[in-house]
């Protein structure tokens, strides 16, 4: 940062253009990341105090599935020798999203845990489409949104940000769920209705955790209704 400091400082004293390949050099930013990753102290060399320990680690590769293992690892980061057992202990929440068995012996009994088998990181998909669909479906923007009007419309949230109100939310909901059943929407977007407080919660961010589930019919007009959508053909597809 000196160097580039003295670098700016001289061109504006000349009168000259500034040109960043020239006063940062690419080495210094290459060496850098190249310290972090090998040591895993995330922050400056000369501050290796302050920095972060711990961020990277090298990855397991004794086998194939000791590197499942690992890239599917978590880690609650306190101190291994507290007496404490409420953090050991599986929460409700972690039903079907993280292993009740799989975890190491000794000092790190349950403060190392890994995911469920079937369990899996979302990677994330823009909302901008979701958004300009449900407005294209009559759901009214929040700028345009008078609550003495439709003091009962059920409000619209994308990933956490409230986007406007809908005064149909059933619909909205069974088209929404038709487009990801169909895979016109990711399968990663999770559909949430919330109907005593009168909310639709729509999440599409990368880092959530899921896991699949089975579809139940519900409507009540077909003659499968109240089983599973999932039937015996299309395993047989599968195979």
């Amino acid at each position: 940062t000196r160097d580039l400091q003295r670098y700016v400082q001289r061109c504006v004293e000349t009168n000259r253009d500034i040109y960043l390949n020239v006063g940062l050099k690419s080495s210094t930013l290459t060496n850098g990341l190249r310290y972090a990753l090998a040591t895993g102290n995330w922050g400056e060399q000369k501050k290796a105090a302050s920095a972060k320990a711990g961020v990277s680690q090298v990855l397991s590769r004794y086998t194939y599935a000791s590197t499942l293992s690992h890239l599917r690892r978590t880690n609650t980061p306190i101190g291994r020798d507290g007496k404490i057992a409420k953090p050991r202990q599986l929460h409700n929440t972690h039903w079907g999203l993280v292993c009740p068995a799989e975890t190491p012996e000794g000092q790190a009994c349950g403060l190392v845990k890994n995911l469920a088998l079937m369990c899996y990181i979302t990677v994330g998909t823009p909302s901008e489409p979701i958004i300009d669909f449900m407005i294209q479906r009559n759901m009214e923007v929040l700028e345009e949104f008078e609550p003495q009007v439709t003091p009962n419309a059920t409000k619209v949230f994308v990933n956490g940000v409230w986007v406007g109100i809908h005064r149909s939310p059933a619909h909205l909901v069974e088209t929404m769920q038709s487009l990801r059943r169909r895979n016109m929407i990711s399968h990663e977007v999770s559909l949430i209705r919330d109907i005593r407080e009168r909310e639709f919660k729509i999440f599409t961010d990368a880092g959530r955790v899921c896991r699949p589930l089975y579809v139940v019919d519900n409507d009540p007009k077909s003659e499968n209704c109240g089983n599973l959508v999932l039937n015996k053909d299309h395993i047989r597809k599968l195979e």
